[in-house]
């Protein structure tokens, strides 16, 4: 089942607080097929800490001003280039570069769908042969 409409609201308002913070490489990954408790991974990068902390910030404020809404939880620590924030149906996942390309969550997750952080549409995506052998990690 794909991803709650709630869900692509929430997770374009934060890319969108997250670009107005200058963070790049934003991704929307469409997990409801795979995980059962989670809709929607969101990513970000950001070049330094000072960054990483503003663009945390600025998410949990539009999250809490035009949704409503509050972290479940929080983890990681922008000194460790890594800032979790977890509504429950969205997780938002903010790296320095180096723990973004370390992690590697597009790669890990190729072969689910996108959202299009612009206009909260579904984007398939066609996983290539060499990937789609390997699954998951």
């Amino acid at each position: 089942m794909p991803a709650d409409r709630d869900a692509i609201v929430l997770a374009t308002a934060g890319v969108a607080a997250a670009e107005a913070k200058q963070a790049t490489d934003i991704v929307i990954l469409d997990v409801s097929d795979i995980l059962g408790l989670v809709d929607l991974f969101a990513l970000a990068t950001a070049r330094n800490p000072r960054q990483l902390k503003a663009v945390g910030e600025e998410i949990e404020r539009v999250a809490r001003e035009e949704q409503s809404r509050r972290p479940l939880r929080r983890e990681g620590t922008v000194d460790g280039g890594w800032v979790l924030l977890d509504y429950g149906d969205v997780v938002f996942h903010l790296f320095d570069e180096t723990q973004r390309t370390y992690y590697s969550l597009e790669r890990l997750w190729s072969d689910v769908d996108r959202i299009d952080p612009a206009t909260g549409a579904f984007v398939h995506v066609d996983v290539p042969a060499s990937l789609a052998a390997d699954g998951p990690g």
